[in-house]
């Protein structure tokens, strides 16, 4: 695992985006992309909310490849609560799979639960240490590219 800075969507179309979730989905069948970096990937993706929520009532809260260079990486069960340690550690073996599976040469993922979900990546760190090879790098927020 090594540890960055910058901004992830610079990383668009060079690896694979992680963005960290949440397993809500509205009656209408939309996850909730709130906030940080989902919200930013709602607003490059329109549909991503539907795409998501699809994968979420079909697969449930884990780890899924929505296209366009991007994974779930659910960090919690609901935009009103707040990040599990044990869900994140859980995510992290599950995106690992997936790309030993894909053989995915980088996968870049902001720190899961460290900006909204409320968590401090000194507790957060330890459990992805152990899961994370070279191919990932984690991502601590630079200014957000103009688009």
């Amino acid at each position: 695992m090594l540890e960055v800075n910058g901004d992830i969507w610079s990383y668009l179309g060079k690896g694979i985006v992680a963005i960290t979730t949440n397993g809500y989905v509205t009656r209408d069948g939309r996850a909730v992309l709130g906030q940080g970096v989902a919200k930013q990937a709602g607003d490059l993706f329109p549909d991503l909310d539907r795409r998501l929520g699809r994968e979420l009532r079909e697969g449930g809260n884990r780890v899924h490849d929505l296209g366009d260079g991007l994974v779930s990486f659910p960090v919690e069960d609901s935009p009103w609560s707040l990040a599990d340690l044990r869900l994140i550690g859980k995510s992290a073996g599950q995106l690992r799979e997936l790309a030993d599976q894909n053989d995915w040469p980088l996968v870049v993922v902001p720190r899961p639960g460290c900006g909204g979900g409320g968590l401090n990546w000194r507790d957060v760190a330890p459990l992805l240490v152990g899961v994370f090879d070279e191919r990932f790098h984690v991502i601590t927020a630079g200014p957000r590219r103009n688009s």
